[in-house]
């Protein structure tokens, strides 16, 4: 059982409490990475050791009471995720192993009955590469167009430019919730309603946002929003996929075999019907059933509560990284960023910061941070860069400065 909690009427969380969920933090690391992948609560661990010990079984597939069992947890996670995420219903979640199996599923199965030669996709310059390949490949074999929105100097969109690119009425609309690199969080409702107006389909990559500024689907008003579980303290190999309802009636299945079909006969298959179609074969069924772990934990926990930790964090960490001589951080003020601060150091390789951090037993990501098209508008290789969640503390981002003390007096 967890030990935390934050007061309903404060924002403020108990660190202490919350940390001690986490074995992870025994080891006495600072741990500044999980926009790259985020730790797991014990309550996470115990769910998934709940099922490989207790009621190890295939689901959807026999009537023993431990099938049943473990198919009614499975299940339960599609209804958590319904209402985490605020969708209409269940039928709209689809269960894939991250948010790069979903968008390629977009690609795949609607993207390649929709786009015609021709057809404008519309992206922009901050994307993980999992929302640029698949609509490359999906182009180049339509004849279909890709163009991209800049971003201006504070690291946002050029709204300006997206609302040109509106005008040739493209065929789909994608952007990431928030920047992986940036921290930058983009206007969802506003993108997506104009998008609309203009016609397109719109696809959100949420694999930074669902976790740290929250989601409603139905508010928002897109077409597709997809997350990755390991960001939102889930365990690797589980992610969704929420489409509307008439969308994913209309799309044919991406992966066929067992359990996404009705009926086999020699000559043709009838297909399950939502979501099932879109999930064939055995699926990961602890992965699934620690997601939903996780996000009873951030329900718990309290998304506003989390939102306004992380705020806290970044607005320290830039006051603080301001007083460094030499370094430079990429990305808009705080109130406009999620818990994601991406810099360099004149003189210092990012790779470099990174290994002297870990000297210090500080964890952060230095690399282009499959966002290369980024890192060329910025003109950079690439950025190191910190990231926080609910667990973190001052204290760690202390360690943080005194590493890259560290690094600038043996770079000097």
């Amino acid at each position: 059982m967890s030990t935390l909690r934050s007061s309903p009427a404060s924002s403020a969380l108990d660190l202490a409490a919350i940390r001690q969920d986490f074995p992870f933090f025994e080891t006495g690391i600072a741990y500044l990475d999980s926009a790259n992948t985020a730790q797991r609560p014990r309550r996470v661990l115990d769910a998934m050791e709940g099922y490989f010990t207790q009621y190890n079984s295939n689901i959807h597939r026999a009537v023993y009471r431990t099938s049943m069992q473990a198919t009614e947890h499975y299940d339960a996670t599609r209804r958590k995720v319904r209402e985490f995420i605020n969708a209409k219903s269940v039928k709209e979640i689809v269960f894939t192993k991250n948010i790069t199996e979903a968008i390629n599923l977009v690609a795949y199965s609607w993207g390649r009955q929709n786009i015609r030669e021709g057809d404008l996709i519309v992206l922009t310059v901050m994307e993980h590469h999992s929302n640029i390949v698949p609509w490359q490949i999906l182009a180049q074999e339509k004849g279909a167009r890709v163009a991209y929105v800049d971003i201006d100097d504070q690291g946002e969109l050029r709204l300006d430019q997206f609302h040109e690119l509106l005008e040739q009425e493209p065929r789909l609309v994608a952007f990431a919730h928030v920047s992986n690199t940036l921290g930058t969080i983009t206007p969802c409702r506003e993108l997506t309603a104009a998008a609309h107006a203009a016609g397109a389909v719109v696809l959100i990559d949420g694999a930074q946002g669902v976790q740290h500024v929250g989601v409603d689907v139905q508010e928002i008003g897109c077409d597709f929003y997809g997350f990755t579980g390991h960001k939102v303290l889930g365990p690797t190999g589980s992610g969704v996929l929420y489409a509307r309802r008439e969308l994913l009636e209309a799309m044919p299945p991406f992966l066929a075999g067992g359990d996404m079909i009705r009926a086999v006969f020699l000559d043709h298959t009838e297909y399950a019907g939502l979501p099932e179609k879109f999930e064939a074969g055995t699926p990961a069924i602890a992965e699934v059933i620690g997601l939903g772990a996780a996000l009873d934990y951030l329900q718990d926990v309290g998304m506003d509560a989390i939102r306004a930790h992380e705020l806290e964090l970044t607005e320290y960490t830039l006051e603080a990284l301001s007083e460094i001589d030499g370094l430079r951080v990429f990305g808009p003020p705080a109130p406009r960023r999620s818990g994601v601060v991406a810099f360099d150091i004149e003189g210092i390789h990012p790779h470099d910061i990174a290994t002297i951090l870990d000297r210090h037993d500080v964890c952060i990501r230095a690399g282009h941070n499959c966002a290369m098209p980024l890192m060329h508008r910025l003109g950079v290789a690439a950025t190191a860069r910190a990231s926080f969640f609910l667990y973190n503390t001052k204290e760690e981002i202390d360690r943080l400065l005194v590493g890259l003390h560290d690094a600038k007096r043996i770079f000097r």
